[in-house]
């Protein structure tokens, strides 16, 4: 078993591994669509290669908001208060913390209402 701040580097790790790929595909589908000299409007093949750019600028942007969560997790372990939950402050089981590192809430409160 390892501990919170392993678990949280290793994600890290993993996230900043997936944004240097989804950097890749982004260069990769400019690049053919920048070689073509295809209309995107008029072009049938166009609407593919804008849904791809879309999808991994979402994808991206996912990725970059789960990086910004685990930093914040980091923050919080290095302040004292990860595993503390934000809404009552009671601890986050260890289980719960387990299979997500970055969480703010305890089960209690992360249920909906």
């Amino acid at each position: 078993m390892t501990g919170p701040r392993a678990r949280l580097l290793a994600a890290r790790a993993q996230l900043e591994a997936s944004l240097a790929a989804l950097d890749g595909e982004h260069a990769a589908v400019v690049a053919a669509s920048r070689d073509s000299n295809a209309d995107d409007e008029h072009d049938p093949e166009g609407a593919t290669v804008a849904f791809e750019r879309a999808q991994v600028d979402a994808l991206t942007r996912a990725t970059h908001a789960r990086l910004g969560e685990v930093d914040a997790a980091l923050a919080r372990l290095d302040a004292g208060t990860y595993g503390v939950c934000e809404r009552c402050g009671a601890a986050i089981p260890e289980a719960r913390l387990e299979v997500r590192p970055t969480a703010t809430t305890c089960v209690g409160c992360a249920a909906p209402a």
